[in-house]
Formats: C-alpha cells, sequence, structure tokens
C-alpha cells in the first residue's frame, strides 16, 4: 500500500511497528461502575485537593468532593453515586501512595449536573472557569488544569488539537475522532474564544482515514478550522513536535508554545470541555484503551474514575496467563504497575497486558559509539552523554548539555543497539537537576 504523505518534524524521529489492530476498529464501550472506586483527590499538576466529603456521606456521580483554592489545580468529582466509605492514603498504579476517597457504588447512577451555557453567550472568563469546574485537566498524560492552559499570558492566534497519538497500541483519541468528532469540534471552537485565536488545526496521523474523515466532515463550512494530515512518525504527537509539523514554529529550548502563537490541547481533553458547558457533565471518566496479547478482550473503555486497575481486567475479560509486564499508558513514555489496587486517573490513556515477546527488557551492554541515539533524537540532543552524566551523579553537567530539554520520548533507548537505559538515566538526572535548582532558590 502506498504511504499518504503528511507534514512532520525536521529531525530525529523514527518508525515504530503500530500494534493498534487489536482496537483501532473497535467502537467505544461504557464500564458500569464497579462495586467500589478510589479517587485520588491529585490528578493534575499543580496543587492537591483536600477532601471536602467526609465518611458516611453520599455523594452522587459528578459531585465535588475534593478542591484547592490554588490556581494551579482542579477539582476531583465522585464517579459513582453512593457512600463514602474512607479518606485515607492508598495505593497509585506506580506503587506510590495518595489521598484517596473510597465510595461504595449504590448502583443508582444518580448524576450531580453543572449548569449549561450556549457557547455564543459564553465570554473567554465563564468557559475557564466552567472548565474549571468540571476539573479538566490535560487527558493526554500531563494533567495540565485546562483553565490554566487557557489563561494564556499573551495573545495566542492558533489551537492545535493533538490527534496523532503516535504510541503503539493506544487508539483512545482514534476512536474519540471518529465517533465524537463534532463535540471535539465544539470544545475546540470553545478553546479558541477562551484564548482568541483565529485559527483551530487537528493534527492527525494518516495510518487513521476514518478519523480524518470524521473530523473533516465535522469542521466542513468553518473556514477558521483545517485538518492537518501528519506522517507516521514517532513521537509526531510530541507537542514541540506536532508544533513545528503543523505551523513551521520552532518552541524556544525551556520555553512554551504560547511563546510562539498557540495553544495544544488532547482530543479527550477538548471533548470533556463540550460536554461540560453542553450537558453539565463533569470529568469523572475517561476513554482507556485496554490491550497486549495478554489481555482477552482488546477494547477501548469509557472508565469511571476510580475504577482499580484489577476490576478493569476483569472487565475486559481477564488475562491469558500472567502478564509479562503491565504499563499504563503507551510502550514508550508508560511507566510499570506495581499495584493492582490501583486506580484509573483522569490521564491515564492505556491499560497494556503485555507478554513476553512484546516486552524489551535493559541489558546496558557498554556504549559501543554509534550515536545512534544522538541522530534519532527528536530534539537535537546528546543522550548518550545525558545518560552518562546522569548516571554518575554529575547534574551540573547535564543541566549544561541541556537535559530539561528532554521529552522523555524513549526514542533513545528504543534505537540503542546496546540496550542502555538512556530515558531511565535521563529521567532520574532530570528529577536530580529540578531538585539542585530549588535547594539553590531556597539558600
Amino acid at each position: 500500500m502506498k504511504q499518504l504523505v503528511g507534514k512532520t518534524f525536521p529531525r530525529g524521529g523514527t518508525h515504530i511497528p503500530h500494534r493498534k489492530q487489536a482496537t483501532d476498529s473497535k467502537s467505544i464501550v461504557h464500564m458500569p461502575g464497579p462495586d467500589e472506586v478510589v479517587v485520588p483527590l491529585s490528578q493534575h499538576i499543580g496543587a492537591p485537593c483536600k477532601p471536602v466529603v467526609s465518611v458516611n456521606d453520599r455523594v452522587l456521580a459528578g459531585q465535588v468532593i475534593g478542591d484547592s483554592d490554588q490556581f494551579v489545580s482542579a477539582p476531583v468529582h465522585s464517579s459513582v453515586s453512593g457512600r463514602v466509605t474512607a479518606v485515607e492514603n492508598r495505593p497509585l498504579m506506580d506503587g506510590s501512595t495518595a489521598l484517596c476517597v473510597m465510595i461504595e457504588n449504590d448502583g443508582q447512577n444518580e448524576i450531580e449536573k453543572g449548569a449549561t451555557a450556549d457557547l455564543d453567550r459564553m465570554s473567554p472568563e465563564k468557559i475557564r472557569d466552567m472548565a474549571r469546574q468540571a476539573g479538566l485537566v490535560g487527558m493526554g498524560g500531563a494533567g495540565f488544569p485546562t483553565h490554566v492552559k487557557l489563561a494564556v499570558p499573551k495573545p495566542v492566534d492558533t489551537v492545535i488539537v493533538n490527534g496523532a497519538e503516535c504510541e503503539p497500541y493506544l487508539t483512545c483519541d482514534h476512536r474519540l475522532m471518529a465517533e465524537r468528532s463534532a463535540d471535539m469540534v465544539t470544545g475546540l471552537k470553545a478553546a479558541m474564544k477562551a484564548v482568541g485565536a483565529v485559527k483551530g488545526q487537528i493534527g492527525i496521523e494518516v495510518n487513521k482515514p476514518d478519523a480524518i474523515e470524521a473530523v473533516e466532515a465535522a469542521i466542513r463550512g468553518d473556514a477558521r478550522l483545517e485538518v492537518v494530515r501528519l506522517q507516521v512518525r514517532y513521537p509526531q504527537g510530541a507537542e514541540k513536535q506536532l508544533i513545528k509539523a503543523a505551523l513551521g514554529r520552532e518552541v524556544p529550548s525551556g520555553g512554551l508554545p504560547f511563546e510562539v502563537g498557540c495553544v495544544v490541547s488532547n482530543v479527550h481533553t477538548l471533548i470533556s470541555l463540550a460536554d461540560a458547558f453542553q450537558k453539565g457533565i463533569s470529568c469523572f471518566q475517561r476513554l482507556v484503551t485496554v490491550g497486549g496479547k495478554a489481555c482477552v478482550d482488546p477494547r477501548n473503555v469509557m472508565v469511571p474514575i476510580g475504577t482499580t486497575v484489577r476490576d478493569l481486567i476483569g472487565y475486559c475479560g481477564g488475562t491469558f496467563g500472567e502478564p509479562a509486564a503491565v504499563v499504563s499508558g503507551g510502550p514508550m513514555t508508560g511507566v510499570a504497575v506495581e499495584s493492582m489496587d490501583g486506580p484509573i486517573v483522569k490521564t491515564t490513556s492505556g491499560l497494556l497486558l503485555l507478554t513476553e515477546d512484546e516486552i524489551a527488557l535493559d541489558e546496558n551492554r557498554p556504549c559501543i559509539r554509534c550515536a545512534r541515539c544522538v541522530d534519532y533524537c527528536p530534539m537535537g540532543l546528546t543522550p548518550n552523554v545525558l545518560g552518562l552524566f546522569s548516571d554518575k551523579g554529575k547534574i551540573k553537567e547535564a543541566g549544561e548539555w541541556n537535559i530539561m530539554d528532554c521529552i522523555e520520548c524513549s526514542v533513545c533507548s528504543f534505537v540503542c543497539p546496546s540496550k542502555r537505559a538512556l530515558v531511565t538515566w535521563i529521567k532520574q538526572g532530570k528529577q536530580d537537576y529540578n531538585t539542585m535548582q530549588q535547594q539553590k532558590k531556597a539558600e
């Protein structure tokens, strides 16, 4: 088959097996609320929420159960109706713990809805306020509060929808674009109004022709909007790479998209924004791709937030034996699941149940100085040097070599013939660098 040509970023990146065929043509299914949900009070970048409910309180789905008075934060809502059984620390998927609200599902599925509004009559301030009330965050994985992102400190001209979904296995954004394109476009128009943008672009990789067709039909007649066809290339969905491909603009080192006149938003986030002002529905569920060869019934599931990994796997038919690895998110940027009792949160895009032949373990053989990691790095960095500095604790030197520009896409580890844990070392180096900078500020 002839490969369709699309736009892309100019340097680095690579082609990775898609492994999307198990779910990319399956319609979205809705999982009923489990017997109990475990809802963390911090599912976003910024200040964690404080509980506003107590044990034995009855709550409704969509009711606020945690909030904060800080600007960079987002309220948390119950995903089922029922009784609060505990407010305590519980394990998350990655093995850490966080303050959570446990709610026993009463099966009534009663929903508390907020006010609705007509987009034509909403001010930018009202759009941002409704985004905050609904608890919206970046649902592509970053978790940045949406009302904060839409409060741009300088004028922007374009909102870009990130529909690339370049990670293997993941197809949740694909299915949302194919099935809910009109709502996504409505959310896009709201985001454009909130930031004062005159143009909206929807970037979609060309391996999703049904999504492209659906979105083009949804924007027909609006000259402000266009679909940007993107080459199938990883990490095409990384924010800076997407901006370069779509607009030809390069975000400076340490900079943010608004500095080059644009805002980037996730497909799911914009649909949730539309649901907030059209239906009065807050963010208490999200679509998750459940896949991998160890999964009995791979599918795209709309999951009540707070559903445990164990319950979601059970809903998808369980597993073929013991998975070799369970990953939250995609295989390139996701994290290993350490606790099956950890809950699905707003930023969980995928749950992958992988077999032995689907994983590759770090071997950390000696670097052979082939420079493949340098050639393939989409940020133009030197991952071999950054990994060495990080592993040896030379954090100051790593900073001088621009370690904070790393987008943690894992391309360097993927292409390394010696299977060195480059991205693992660099992630730790970035954490250490941040700690060092904070200590300097405190002195």
